[in-house]
């Protein structure tokens, strides 16, 4: 059901073609997030046109809307959402530390309070699965525990023996009717001992990928950059990595140079909706007064939809007039940025320029746009 190959290398950094039942994606690669089975502001078509390959989905929000029965009975998530290309989903194990005052953890699972209306759902490594299976994605995710940043050093190991004891659990239900790849997650935090010990747990289950999570929990950037650094390599070299959550131009550029495949976060669109940009020169608050009469596009270099009709006057003129149309186009712009960006990596990795091409994208990003 998955194949990964590495084609080529700089240094850590890997470039690779990971094929999966509905079709190929080029690492390393973003997924934007469609949390509940949809990229906010985003149609599919629109993720087509700016080279989206994969998608993530969340097994929590879809759990409680419109339910994994329903999706299923409409053919699975991608017909449902219109999606023909690969998905993953997350287990819902970021809840069990986004949501950490609306639930509770046993070693049976993860008692959650919904966010919606209250009620209370229990999700186990076995539901976590048999919900994702029912949503039917290329990728699915073992359930696991992550903790803040912050958290002590005893919580550290606690989650990392729970995480791979869920993951077993995770496998075992899986191997049941063994639909989609499952992918084993390594916790720790920041503590190396920590990481290399569960890193070597969970490579021995034999998981068809693996990711990091637990990075981006709290941290500063340059403890996590250090602490990919570290961790990233102790995953299997023949398997694809993903990095859980993350994150920032910054985060994709430095990850990749230590060995990353996959990443996904909400922080492009997110960011879209409150006005922020994207652009090779920095990042450009659209809302400024300073644009209100500039005729120029939001990034010359870019050549989104976006950039290439509207002018940073008229973005500004739509966000400040908080018409919806704004979120569109600045989310449409920001998802562009990111798949350039992951393109002229991989294109840097296959030439051997994969730090120059960082070096000098993380340069033009601390200068700012004019």
């Amino acid at each position: 059901m998955l194949s990964f190959a590495v084609t080529h290398t700089d240094g850590a950094a890997r470039r690779g073609i990971l094929t999966l039942p509905h079709g190929r994606v080029d690492t390393p690669q973003f997924m934007p997030v469609g949390t509940a089975g949809s990229v906010r502001a985003i149609a599919p078509d629109d993720l087509e046109r700016v080279g989206a390959q994969m998608v993530l989905g969340n097994t929590y929000h879809l759990l409680l809307r419109p339910g994994p029965e329903l999706v299923a009975e409409m053919g699975g998530l991608h017909r449902f959402m219109s999606w023909p290309r690969p998905i993953l989903t997350d287990s819902g194990g970021f809840q069990v530390y986004s949501l950490a005052e609306q639930r509770k953890i046993s070693e049976e699972g993860a008692l959650f309070r919904s966010h919606l209306d209250g009620s209370q759902h229990l999700l186990t490594p076995e539901r976590a699965v048999e919900v994702q299976q029912k949503l039917g994605p290329d990728i699915l995710m073992c359930f696991d525990e992550c903790p803040p940043a912050n958290a002590s050093r005893a919580e550290h190991e606690e989650a990392v023996a729970r995480t791979t004891r869920w993951a077993m659990r995770c496998h075992a239900e899986w191997k049941k009717d063994p639909k989609g790849s499952l992918f084993g997650i390594v916790q720790g935090g920041l503590q190396r001992d920590l990481r290399e010990r569960h890193a070597a747990e969970i490579a021995a289950l034999e998981f068809e990928g693996n990711a990091l999570g637990g990075f981006s929990v709290g941290e500063h950037p340059e403890q996590m950059w250090d602490g990919v650094a570290h961790a990233g390599p102790l995953l299997p070299r023949g398997k694809p990595r993903y990095l859980m959550g993350v994150g920032t131009p910054e985060d994709l550029l430095r990850c990749v140079l230590n060995g990353i495949d996959l990443f996904d976060c909400v922080l492009p669109t997110r960011v879209a909706r409150n006005g922020l940009l994207f652009t090779r020169q920095g990042r450009l608050q659209i809302k400024a007064a300073r644009y209100a009469k500039d005729q120029r596009p939001a990034d010359a270099e870019c050549r989104c939809y976006t950039c290439t009709t509207f002018t940073r006057a008229y973005l500004r003129h739509l966000f400040n007039a908080q018409e919806l149309l704004a979120f569109r186009l600045n989310s449409l712009h920001n998802l562009a940025f990111y798949m350039d960006l992951m393109t002229g990596m991989r294109a840097a990795i296959e030439t051997g320029t994969a730090q120059t091409y960082a070096d000098a994208a993380l340069e033009a990003f601390r200068r700012g746009p004019d």
